[in-house]
C-alpha cells in the first residue's frame, strides 16, 4: 500500500467511499491517499467554470471538485489507460457524471497548439488546473511499470508541468499543486519561468512536533489580479499584483489517531468519519 502523509496506509483497500462519491481502485497504479484529499478540499476552484485535473489517476481530484462547485465542468486526464478506465467508471457512478469527462492525454501533448487535432480533441483554457504531480526524482524505481510512471517525476518533470499550465491557463486561472515539502523551491523555480507566482501556501505537517512533510502550492500569471474580495469602498487595492503570500501551517493529527479541528474541518465535506 501507498503511505498518505499521515504515515498510514493510503486507503489500499479495493474501494473506499466519500460521503458524495465512491472510489473504485483495483486496477489503478496509485491509491487514494491524504495528498490528493488535501489537495482536492485545499484547491481554491469556488469560481472556476472550467477545471482541469491532470494524472487524474481513480479520478478523485475531479470528483471532489465537481461537489466543491456545482458549476464548473471538469476535464480529467491520465497517460494510464488502466487509469482512465478505472476513472471513468467512479465517475460514471457518481452524481457528477455529466460535468466530469475523462481522456487518455499525456499532459505534455495536450497544451500544445491546436493545428492538426481533430475538432474533439481542441485543446481549451482552464481556469483552475489541480495536480497531485509524480514527485520521486532520487527513489529507486517500482517494478511495476505504471505505479513508476505514476510516481516517479521523469514521467511529468515539474518544468513540463509549469509550462504546459501556463499554456492552457486562463489569465485569471490557477495552478494548485501537493508536494514534498523539499521540492517547494523546484517547483517555484519551475513556475517562476513561466511568470506563475505564489498566491496560497500551506505547510502540513504530520503532528505539532513535527516538521512540515508536504506542500499545498497555487500559482497565477504574476500579473493577474489578486483572488481576494473586491471592496468598492476600499481605493488601495492595486488592479494588478504580483499576489504577496504568507504560508499557513496545517496539521494532521494533535496526537497520533486523533485529526486536529483544522484537518477535520477542511475534509468534512468528504470523509465520512468526519
Amino acid at each position: 500500500a501507498s503511505k498518505g502523509i499521515d504515515g498510514v496506509s493510503a486507503m489500499s483497500a479495493n474501494h473506499f467511499s466519500f460521503k458524495q462519491f465512491t472510489i473504485q481502485q483495483e486496477h489503478c497504479a496509485m491509491k487514494v491517499g491524504t495528498d490528493g484529499a488535501l489537495l482536492g478540499a485545499w484547491a481554491s476552484i469556488e469560481d472556476a467554470a472550467t477545471i482541469l485535473d491532470v494524472g487524474t489517476g481513480t479520478g478523485l481530484l475531479a470528483l471532489m471538485a465537481a461537489q466543491r462547485n456545482p458549476n464548473a465542468f471538469i476535464t480529467a486526464i491520465d497517460i494510464d489507460p488502466s487509469a482512465v478506465r478505472q476513472a471513468q467508471e467512479n465517475i460514471a457512478a457518481s452524481p457528477f457524471a455529466e460535468r466530469i469527462t475523462v481522456r487518455l492525454e499525456d499532459f505534455r501533448l495536450f497544451s500544445l497548439p491546436t493545428k492538426g487535432y481533430a475538432p474533439e480533441q481542441e485543446v481549451s483554457s482552464f481556469d483552475a488546473i489541480l495536480c497531485n504531480p509524480p514527485f520521486f526524482v532520487r527513489a529507486l524505481h517500482s517494478p511495476n511499470a505504471l505505479r513508476t510512471t505514476a510516481r516517479h517525476a521523469d514521467a511529468l518533470p515539474l518544468e513540463g508541468l509549469a509550462r504546459c499550465a501556463a499554456a492552457l491557463l486562463t489569465p485569471q486561472g490557477t495552478l494548485s499543486v501537493v508536494l514534498p515539502f523539499d521540492r517547494r523551491a523546484d517547483m517555484v523555480g519551475a513556475c517562476t519561468t513561466c511568470s506563475l507566482r505564489i498566491t496560497r501556501e500551506t505547510h502540513v505537517r504530520t503532528l505539532p512536533d513535527k516538521p512540515p512533510k508536504r506542500i499545498l502550492l497555487a500559482f497565477a500569471f504574476s500579473m493577474a489580479r489578486p483572488h481576494f474580495p473586491k471592496n468598492p469602498e476600499s481605493s488601495d487595492i492595486p488592479e494588478f499584483s504580483a499576489y504577496p503570500t504568507s504560508p499557513s501551517t496545517l496539521t494532521i493529527e494533535s496526537v497520533p489517531g486523533q485529526p486536529t479541528p483544522a484537518f477535520k474541518a477542511l475534509l468534512r465535506d468528504f470523509y465520512l468519519k468526519f
